[in-house]
This record gives structure tokens, C-alpha cells and sequence, in this order.
């Protein structure tokens, strides 16, 4: 079966959990940008959570299922609606959803965050390229969806747990749980969104002024963000003294400060290495939260441990440990009922 593409989107592409072990090669891990949500949509039609789906930027796409799907969406409020025999119903957000033969998924207007996350049960079959089907336009890997593409999808399992052969047996449009996961305990999308950052090894060497303003005023994300990092606007922040220095390690959440004065936040298509001044590394739990800023959106510090954001890190590990227990739990359940339309 296959997945048609009648609209391609602002910048719709394929992503997983990214490829490790190149970067002495000088080429980042990439993945999706919000491993969190594109783990929880995988969790809820059934694929383990390095299948590939479709990371979906502000304005998604229109896509086609011409067979009996299962999908999830999980993220963003894009705005998602399917388009099927009746009248188009909003696509439900953070639960399993079975779309009928025919059914089109397409996308309006962002209502909340920036990217969103279509699981499709079987995961989607883009070309595995030095270990991972992650889109890293910079590097020439892969490439995003185009008008007309029929991307593969893995052939979906013939008998599912109840009440999953429900959805399947209906013949409505769309088909849902009435249930969806707790996401907003894992998610902020609270503005201005508070990110905890460990200090790095040049913090103590900017201003004392400086020194306050990156842990009490306030950032807004340039419109030149992307991928690659979040450029943030607000106080400009400088070096009591002029450094030389050379190229070091960099990783998904550095915080660098280039001559400007802007920082700038690594993200998932980051470079390697950097010569800029490093002011700290976000926690890594706060990097789903930090993917979903979009132009304009404000944002805080708060000055954090390392031992303290890797307790963060293990408590919500733990947290989705047991979800992920609870939703298969659910998926098996015959009394569980489904939504129809």
C-alpha cells in the first residue's frame, strides 16, 4: 500500500530517531525535531518508535490513503482535518484513528505549536540511508515530499486487537478510540515556553548585565529558525572580554552565542562542531517542548544542574515506560468503544 501526496506543505518531510555515529564524519544525527511526539504517535498504531513518519511544519499537507489506514497525529494542532464520504470532521489529536479507503488528510491553519507528526501503522518505507530514513535536506539525504508522490507503506497486519479490528470492520470515514494520551503532561506549549538550560563553559564570561538577562528577560524566536537551530531575539547579550577560540563539539540544545549578541539554539539538523561562544545545553527533556516554537513565540531560561536534568530525563523515560504499558493495554481491551463518523 501507499501514501499519495496531493499537496505537498511548507516542508513536509520523512523522519525517525536519526542517524548516530557520524559525526566524527562531521554529519549530525538529524531525526525528528520532537522525538517525543513522533515516539508517542508510533506507540499508538503499533510500530516500534523508530519508524519512520512524517514530520509536518505550520502548513501540512494533503494527503490520499487509498486503502484502510491506521494512523495517529500527535504534536501540533495544525489544524487537521479528513475528508471522506460524509462532510470533513477534525482529525482527533494524540489517539489511534482508522481511515477509511479514500480518506484525505489535509491541513489548515496552525492553532497551536509548530510541528506535527503522522505515525502510519507499518511505518513509512522511505530509502534507508547510512542507517536511518530521516530527511537531512543540507547533507542530500533524502528529500521532502512532492506533489504526486506515492511514498510505501509497510503492509499492515491483518488481524489487530480489539477494538482495533472494530475501526478496521466499520466502513465510516474515520474511526477512533475515545481516549487519547495525557500529552500535555509532556509537552508544554505554554508561552512564554520555560526551557532549563545547564550553563556552559562560557556562560561565566559574559557580562555581569548579560550574565542576568539570559536567565531573566525574555526571547523571541527569529523568523530565520529552521531545522538547523532557533535564532533567538531579545536583549543582545556580549563577552566582558574579547576570546579566541577553536572549533569545538556541539550537540542538539548548545546554546551559542555568535558577534551579534543573538543566540542561537541548536536543533535536530545542527552542524557538528562551533567556534562560538557555548552558554549552556538545554535539557534534553525540553527539547520536544523547544521544536514546537514557532516565529514570534517567547521563551525563558532557567538554570539548571546536570544532575538535575538527567533526573528530568529518567522521570519522564519512566513515565513513558508505563504509557506505553497502559495504551497497549487499552488497544487489547474489548470494552474500550470507538467514535465513528
Amino acid at each position: 500500500m501507499s501514501l499519495r501526496v496531493e499537496r505537498p506543505g511548507l516542508f513536509t518531510s520523512v523522519q525517525d530517531l536519526g542517524r548516530p555515529g557520524f559525526q566524527h564524519l562531521g554529519l549530525g544525527p538529524g531525526g525528528a525535531a520532537d522525538p517525543l511526539s513522533h515516539r508517542l504517535a508510533n506507540l499508538l498504531v503499533g510500530n516500534a518508535p523508530g519508524e519512520a513518519t512524517l514530520e509536518i511544519l505550520l502548513a501540512g499537507p494533503v494527503l490520499r490513503f487509498e486503502e484502510p489506514t491506521l494512523v495517529a497525529l500527535c504534536g501540533a494542532d495544525l489544524s487537521a482535518v479528513v475528508e471522506g464520504r460524509a462532510r470533513p470532521m477534525p482529525m482527533p489529536l494524540w489517539r489511534p484513528v482508522w481511515l477509511g479507503a479514500g480518506a484525505r488528510l489535509a491541513f489548515g491553519a496552525p492553532r497551536l505549536g509548530a510541528r506535527a507528526y503522522l505515525a502510519v501503522a507499518g511505518g513509512i518505507r522511505a530509502p534507508v540511508l547510512l542507517g536511518s530514513r530521516s530527511t537531512m535536506p543540507r547533507a542530500g539525504l533524502g528529500r521532502l515530499l512532492r506533489a504526486g508522490d506515492a511514498w510505501p507503506v509497510l503492509e499492515q497486519p491483518r488481524h489487530f486487537p480489539a477494538p482495533l479490528a472494530a475501526l478496521q470492520a466499520s466502513g465510516a470515514s474515520w474511526t477512533s478510540v475515545p481516549w487519547f494520551l495525557p500529552w500535555h503532561h509532556e509537552l508544554s506549549f505554554d508561552r512564554p515556553l520555560a526551557l532549563r538550560l545547564i550553563p556552559g563553559p562560557q556562560a561565566g564570561a559574559l557580562t555581569p548585565a548579560s550574565q542576568a538577562a539570559l536567565f531573566q528577560e525574555a526571547f523571541r524566536v527569529a523568523p530565520a529558525s529552521d531545522r538547523m537551530g532557533l535564532r533567538l531575539a531579545g536583549p543582545a547579550l556580549a563577552l566582558a572580554a574579547p576570546q579566541e577560540m577553536l572549533s569545538a563539539p556541539v550537540a542538539t540544545g548548545t546554546l551559542q552565542l555568535p558577534p551579534g549578541g543573538g543566540p542561537i539554539l541548536l536543533m535536530a539538523d545542527r552542524q557538528t562542531t562551533g567556534g562560538y561562544p557555548r552558554l549552556g545545553e538545554l535539557a534534553t527533556v525540553d527539547l520536544p517542548a523547544a521544536a514546537q516554537l514557532r516565529a514570534g513565540d517567547a521563551c525563558r531560561f532557567r538554570a539548571v544542574a546536570a544532575g538535575e536534568a538527567l533526573a528530568l530525563l529518567r522521570a519522564r523515560e519512566a513515565r513513558l515506560e508505563i504509557l506505553a504499558e497502559t495504551v497497549k493495554s487499552r488497544l487489547g481491551r474489548r470494552d474500550s468503544g470507538i467514535i465513528s463518523a
